[in-house]
């Protein structure tokens, strides 16, 4: 059974406490959410109430060295005269899906958290992922959350969670909505670490600010 985490605790991410194993050729990290759900009165209920506004919250994930540094933050590219990126770097993102290892990608940007279930996944075969790589570090942000006056207080259900190759639920770490988050546009959820030759999976939930994941970049450059 898959342990439910709490805020700062720590879990070995091969074994358990009951002793069961994990298979940590490929882990799926996933991120869900929800928008909560407007009170839009009566006439709103009559007519087939207010349809939601839609909330792109983006997964990264970060790569660390020895240091706790992002040794490679990738290059950037010309496109129309302006400079964008950044590219085939240890960051791993809507526009970097796919790291330049192949040992770690992203499968897809969803725009809404519509659905059930995992809204974004971050894919890492751990267990083949170079020794030089010490910690990833996995965030949350909401897209243009600052100009479009979105924030994590009007989450629900956010979680974190990690499923190894065979598909059993490893850990899940949830977050609900509320009055702390308010104006918060990104989370620190997770980090995967290496730790006497093992992988290790912590709960963070620190909230930030920001909704440009560059700006939590800096602590890690």
């Amino acid at each position: 059974m898959a342990i439910n985490l709490q805020k700062g605790q720590t879990i070995d991410l091969r074994k358990n406490d009951k002793g069961e194993t994990f298979d940590l050729s490929t882990v799926t990290i996933g991120l869900g959410w929800d928008v909560k759900q407007k009170d839009s009165g009566f006439f709103g209920k009559l007519f087939g109430g207010v349809k939601e506004e839609e909330y792109d919250l983006d997964a990264i994930a970060f790569l660390l060295d020895s240091n706790g540094k992002v040794a490679n933050i990738g290059r950037t590219a010309n496109v129309n005269g302006r400079q964008v990126g950044l590219y085939e770097g240890d960051i791993i993102f809507f526009n970097s899906l796919n790291h330049p290892s192949g040992k770690i990608w992203l499968t897809g940007d969803n725009r809404t958290g519509e659905g059930d279930g995992d809204d974004e996944q971050i894919i890492v075969k751990l267990d083949s992922l170079d020794e030089k790589y010490k910690k990833i570090i996995f965030l949350v942000t909401i897209y243009q959350g600052k100009q479009n006056n979105q924030h994590f207080g009007l989450v629900e259900n956010a979680f974190i969670r990690a499923v190894d190759a065979k598909g059993k639920e490893i850990a899940k770490f949830n977050l609900s909505g509320d009055s702390s988050l308010n104006g918060m546009c990104a989370m620190v959820f997770a980090e995967a670490y290496r730790k006497d030759n093992e992988w290790k999976f912590r709960a963070i939930g620190e909230p930030k600010h920001t909704d440009n994941f560059v700006d939590i970049l800096k602590s890690y450059t």
